[in-house]
């Protein structure tokens, strides 16, 4: 059996797809949520979600739809063998549970998640599937069976939502036995929700004014919150040991840290010491809005202060009132 379980990404298989088509409103500038179910729900709301199925193959072809349960484990999204069912998925219904599509073409499919009124506080983990089979090969016995699918980040509770928040620790220069460099740091999930980590590694200054990047961390990293865990970024063989100057960028959705700091490869089979903080950086969103908060604050005390200095005319007249309910 071939199940393409590991990743749950949209269209992450040559047969078969399947993508969100919607996303709320207030989080349409949130990459995760054009990707995932990501939403943050009181008990007792019911949310609906479009999702669109693709037959990639030359065969017409029936696709099962369903949903099943996941978790948040160590570093990883890990997904509950077959149909194993959670909390999460009792809440979830399907307007179809298979869809006969033909060859190249796409069918949608309609996603009701209604969460309880006692429902408890926390966030809860699933995945919605499209799984289709393969005939067995000529001569052959095995069947192959396919799937991909959406990812569900549901956070349940009264009042606003927890705030997403990670930072970036350890920087550790390494090569393996081999003399391939990499680059891991440490991130620890300071918010309330899951992350999932991506981003790029930016050498600079090296020898002789060098510079190489940015290059890819490795994705699958998803932390739960207080969690704690590596990302790796593999670079060329042929990178000179240094010093360097090493910028790692890395986000989850909105939230984005950066971290400066100066490194020395060592050599093949060692692990370096650690890097050398330069400095660290906060979302653009977040300096952005602080800094406007700022001037907002500056000018407000600016047009006081003019209020104050600036008499008033006295026009030897009452002053009319105005009732607050026109």
């Amino acid at each position: 059996m071939s199940t393409r379980a590991g990743a749950a990404e949209p269209g992450d298989d040559e047969r078969l797809g399947i993508r969100l088509l919607e996303a709320p409103s207030s989080r349409r500038e949130d990459p995760r949520a054009l990707r995932y179910i990501v939403d943050h729900l009181p008990p007792g709301t019911t949310i609906k979600r479009q999702l669109l199925i693709a037959n990639r193959t030359d065969q017409d072809r029936r696709i099962d739809v369903y949903p099943a349960a996941a978790k948040v484990e160590g570093s990883e999204f890990e997904f509950g063998e077959g149909r194993a069912a959670n909390e999460l998925t009792s809440w979830i219904t399907l307007d179809k549970s298979a869809v006969e599509v033909d060859a190249g073409g796409e069918a949608r499919v309609l996603a009701t998640i209604t969460v309880p009124s006692a429902a408890s506080r926390g966030e809860r983990y699933g995945v919605i599937w499209a799984s289709a089979t393969s005939a067995p090969r000529a001569g052959g016995e095995i069947t192959q069976i396919h799937r991909v699918g959406v990812r569900m980040y549901l956070d349940i509770g009264p009042g606003g939502e927890p705030i997403s928040d990670f930072s970036i620790g350890e920087l550790r220069p390494a090569r393996s036995p081999e003399g391939e460099p990499s680059l891991t740091a440490q991130v620890t999930n300071t918010g309330g929700r899951a992350i999932d980590l991506t981003g790029t590694v930016t050498l600079t200054e090296g020898p002789a004014d060098s510079r190489a990047g940015p290059f890819a961390v490795g994705q699958g990293v998803t932390l739960p919150p207080g969690g704690s865990g590596q990302v790796v970024a593999r670079l060329p063989a042929e990178l000179p040991n240094g010093p360097w100057k090493v910028e790692v960028n890395l986000e989850s959705g909105l939230v984005k840290r950066s971290v400066t700091a100066q490194i020395q490869f060592p050599d093949p089979g060692q692990v370096g010491k650690r890097g050398s903080v330069i400095s660290r950086l906060a979302s653009v969103w977040t300096v952005g809005a602080t800094v406007a908060g700022l001037l907002l604050i500056a000018g407000l005390a600016v047009l006081a202060r003019r209020s104050r200095r600036t008499p008033r005319p006295h026009t030897g007249r009452p002053r009319e009132r105005v009732s607050a309910g026109r």
